[in-house]
């Protein structure tokens, strides 16, 4: 009995993983195919997608499934999932919660703003960014128009950076640019690449409102290069971790500050969060 456990285990687990890797490759695929490539019932894959689903890895919509894991052949952010991950998961909860249905946003790389995009598929929305993997979220959704700035990529980050990026970024206009740092102090937002910061300098000037998403641990340290002071952006997003110190200097200095739910919700709780939106 315990052979025949261990074996039909084995089984399950080699279908999840081609399931996941039909989802990486197609980004999207009706749920009938799914069940067609895979030779199995309607019935065992719904069950395997509620299985991804827990995980964050799959979202079902009208027709079919979406991707919302790693981006394929660019597994940039796992292994990523460290002690910070709720933190940031939570961030992009709240971020998520400032978008509205068929709004013109900006998303820039990283890890928070990689989770932010997840709980954004499937949502109305025109999406603007120079990450790679941000945009395999978007590539195959029937409900979102994906814009995909070119330019010089980055290989360890995946995002797009340099003069031809920039020179798309000026041509665009967008209500919201949601961007990630490495470091924050008294004299502003930083990041540890020269050329992004120009880039993050051209989305902070085609935008309405710069929404800057950053854990608790970003704050009290700088980086190389400074991207701009604490009040040129409109919206400062991070966790309940911050210092009550920094809660009062990002006040003082004009950012809107929202710290993110001390709960990271579960699947079932941003499903509820997509029909609050709808």
């Amino acid at each position: 009995m315990a052979m025949s456990n261990g074996n039909e285990q084995k089984r399950l687990e080699a279908r999840r993983q081609e399931l996941r890797r039909t989802l990486q490759t197609h980004g999207f695929v009706a749920l009938g195919d799914l069940a067609q490539r895979l030779d199995v019932s309607e019935s065992t894959v719904r069950r395997d997608l509620d299985f991804l689903e827990q995980e964050g890895e799959a979202r079902r919509t009208h027709g079919g499934v979406f991707w919302t894991g790693s981006a394929t052949s660019m597994r940039l952010f796992e292994g990523r999932e460290d002690s910070l991950w709720q933190q940031k998961r939570a961030i992009a909860v709240a971020a998520a919660r400032l978008v509205s249905d068929n709004e013109t946003i900006l998303l820039d790389g990283g890890s928070t703003t990689y989770e932010l995009a997840r709980q954004l598929v499937g949502r109305p929305l025109q999406v603007v960014t120079n990450s790679l993997p941000v945009a395999n979220l978007f590539a195959a959704s029937d409900t979102a128009d994906l814009i995909l700035v070119g330019g010089y990529v980055h290989g360890r980050t995946g995002v797009t950076i340099g003069s031809l990026a920039n020179h798309v970024l000026a041509t665009l206009n967008v209500s919201q640019a949601f961007l990630s740092v490495a470091g924050i102090d008294e004299r502003g937002f930083y990041n540890s690449n020269l050329l992004l910061v120009e880039t993050e300098r051209t989305m902070i000037a085609a935008a309405d409102r710069t929404v800057v998403i950053a854990d608790s641990s970003k704050f009290g340290r700088a980086s190389l290069s400074r991207l701009c002071r604490l009040g040129e952006v409109h919206t400062v997003i991070t966790d309940h971790k911050l210092p009550g110190p920094w809660r009062k200097r990002l006040l003082d200095a004009g950012p809107k500050l929202v710290l993110s739910d001390n709960e990271v919700p579960t699947e079932a709780d941003r499903s509820d969060d997509q029909s609050s939106c709808n």
